[in-house]
């Protein structure tokens, strides 16, 4: 079963392009940000299982309650480890950072207990409590990361070192867990380890990887898991919880969707609760299904997932490709609150879950290899320009956790070095290092020919072996995605190809393909196909992709908010106080107009030497002085009556004084001085 952490492999990120210029500053200054961030914050040496001051209890804050804040710091190293070794194995082999995996390694497996046991908190601090606390305490979480980081060392160092650890404590989670009577009956708070445990199963064949992993998901939500109760109501019991004590970041007591558990999977119909955990899980179930093949298990699974998904992305996604409205459990609220900012009521977009629906998104598309939607691919290619390229400043040496698309005096738009809870800036650094995966799905089909699927363009070359004959198979392309709409391909291929190209759902299905081809289609899930018999006759070629002026997109008026986000291609866009520096409040009263025209302009940033195009429209102040918007009460009139605004009445209401707006790509945002005011979604006029 293919995923991107190994497929990445057969990429190369050959030429200029803004993937590879992010991928190359990852590689040359992220990972050594991150890698002194560990050292300097005592992560760096926690598995020499030594007390920290940062491990007493009086350091868990009310708002923390009952998660202290090194109870991550397993996950951190794990994540960190595996990134490392992603572009120590592409192009960007580094002594240090070498040198410091294979120490973390040695610490790790020093660390393990002789019953295969392996977590930093209830080592050190608690080794009395194991196990009891599966809800919020990050047990078995913080081991999926470490299986994940196993298998990237595997891979790199084509040793064991680290993977025979993560086997050992596998086998103990096994024998722990299960429906066995002498067994606990119980699943992880936050979800991760299942889709560890399928990608471990993938690579080593181990039952059991695969039969723990199956059992998290099959026993979750279950009413009466452990003598007759839902088994995270049996634990509070058990540790002697008092009933209305309660973690701050749950709604009331009792809130079991908080972590998706409130119903058993294949019940639930909506996304609920922590976006990152819930995205984690529908990874999870999506692995399965692949794994179960063609079967009615499978099709109840798919399911259950697809009604997620249309959730999601229909009644609970920014423009940007960022989840999570709420910060209070940094996740989904009801279907179509979706406030810019803080000052509005929320907008959290946690940068993890962005990364969590790109992950999602992949694995949906490998369901189906001979039929890819490009709904799953146009998604994965939103949250990457957008909520997630946002969180890591031009030089790689800062990071977003929260990425609102307003700001406010409370919250100005900006980046840290760190944080106290650090999941985000490792995530992004080994979602860059397996990126070349995400690019395109590769196989055979039932006749024996050769099939690639491109979902994002840039410029890369793919390489692999024909798994029928055993030949090799190249896919080059070339392009300035995002900000040119051409791309020129070159297949080398000594068998019979397909290849699928994506035509993204804002193209509307419009594009030049050259050479031109009778025998091309488009597919209702919005893919190119190319015959075996255009490619073996034009293995140069070009294709064009349309739409990429730049158009107003509206929110749904579910939303209740009458605003015009500019985008241009994938890319969307925000205005901020460095390009317009006469606005003093956050762009909350300016608006813009569908009917103006918009210019473009190429721009090199003096700085960072970054490459993009901004956007240049009118704007005007909003004055609530006179009439109202959407036909209200005019001042004066009487009461109950309205009116129908005029062109006039507009010209009251914006002012005669039209100002030039300069908007950037939301993902440059805080990358230059300025005051921190940045807005995507500005007045509709």
């Amino acid at each position: 079963m293919a995923h991107p952490q190994t497929t990445f492999r057969g990429t190369d990120f050959h030429g200029k392009s803004m993937l590879s210029v992010r991928r190359s500053t990852i590689a040359k200054k992220t990972l050594h940000t991150q890698l002194n961030q560990l050292r300097s914050t005592g992560r760096y040496d926690c598995f020499k299982l030594k007390w920290h001051p940062i491990y007493d209890p009086s350091n868990v804050s009310r708002d923390m309650w009952p998660v202290t804040p090194h109870l991550f710091w397993d996950s951190d190293i794990g994540k960190w480890v595996e990134a490392a070794c992603y572009f120590l194995q592409s192009e960007h082999y580094d002594e240090e950072i070498d040198k410091a995996v294979q120490e973390l390694v040695d610490m790790i497996r020093s660390a393990q207990g002789e019953d295969g046991y392996l977590n930093l908190h209830y080592t050190v601090v608690e080794p009395e409590k194991r196990w009891s606390n599966l809800r919020d305490m990050h047990e078995l979480y913080n081991a999926g990361h470490l299986i994940e980081a196993a298998l990237a060392h595997r891979d790199y160092y084509k040793n064991d070192l680290l993977l025979d650890v993560m086997v050992k404590y596998v086998s103990l989670i096994r024998k722990v867990f299960g429906l066995g009577e002498d067994q606990l009956h119980g699943y992880p708070g936050h979800p991760e380890i299942e889709l560890a445990l399928f990608r471990l199963y993938s690579a080593t064949g181990s039952q059991d990887a695969y039969d723990l992993a199956r059992y998290f998901l099959e026993e979750r939500g279950n009413p009466k898991g452990q003598n007759g109760k839902h088994y995270w109501e049996w634990e509070a019991e058990e540790r002697g919880d008092i009933p209305q004590k309660r973690p701050n970041w749950y709604p009331e007591v009792g809130s079991l969707w908080y972590n998706q558990a409130h119903q058993p999977i294949l019940e639930q119909q909506s996304v609920e609760g922590h976006s990152v955990r819930c995205m984690y899980l529908l990874v999870a179930v999506a692995d399965m299904i692949r794994l179960e093949g063609d079967t009615l298990k499978a099709e109840a699974w798919m399911t259950a997932v697809t009604l997620q998904w249309n959730n999601m992305v229909d009644k609970k996604m920014y423009l940007t490709g960022g989840i999570g409205a709420i910060k209070q459990w940094e996740g989904f609220g009801i279907d179509y609150f979706l406030p810019q900012g803080t000052d509005e009521g929320g907008c959290y977009a946690e940068t993890c879950a962005s990364i969590g629906v790109m992950m999602l998104a992949e694995r949906l598309l490998q369901i189906d290899l001979q039929n890819p939607d490009r709904r799953y691919a146009d998604v994965m290619e939103l949250c990457l320009y957008n909520n997630v390229m946002t969180a890591m400043s031009l030089d790689g040496n800062a990071f977003t956790y929260v990425n609102q698309l307003a700001s406010s005096d409370k919250n100005p738009s900006g980046r840290s070095e760190w944080f106290e809870v650090s999941c985000c800036p490792p995530n992004l650094a080994r979602l860059f290092g397996s990126l070349g995966g995400y690019l395109w799905d590769y196989g055979s089909n039932n006749n024996g020919e050769t099939f690639i699927n491109v979902h994002l363009y840039t410029t890369a070359k793919l390489t692999f072996d024909n798994s029928v004959d055993g030949k090799p198979v190249k896919l080059e392309q070339r392009s300035n995605w995002p900000w040119e709409a051409d791309v020129a391909f070159t297949l080398s291929a000594a068998t019979k190809t397909t290849i699928r190209l994506r035509l993204p759902a804002w193209s509307e299905n419009q594009y030049t393909l050259t050479p031109a081809a009778d025998d091309t289609s488009v597919s209702n899930n919005g893919y190119l196909t190319l015959s075996s018999a255009y490619l073996a006759a034009n293995p140069f070629f070009s294709l064009r992709i349309g739409g990429f002026a730049p158009r107003y997109i509206a929110p749904h008026p579910y939303t209740n908010q009458h605003t015009l986000t500019l985008a241009r291609g994938p890319i969307v866009y925000c205005a901020e106080d460095v390009d317009n520096p006469w606005e003093t409040n956050h762009f909350r009263d300016v608006a813009v107009a569908a009917s103006s025209p918009v210019a473009e302009e190429a721009r090199v940033d003096e700085q960072s030497g970054e490459e993009y195009v901004a956007l240049k429209t009118k704007c005007w102040p909003r004055s609530l002085v006179g009439d109202y918007w959407n036909g209200r009460r005019t001042e004066g009139a009487e009461p109950g009556t309205t009116r129908t605004r005029t062109r006039d009445d507009q010209k009251e209401l914006l002012g005669d004084d039209a100002k030039e707006l300069v908007l950037v790509p939301y993902y440059f945002r805080a990358n230059r001085p300025g005051k921190g005011q940045m807005r995507v979604g500005l007045l509709k006029a």
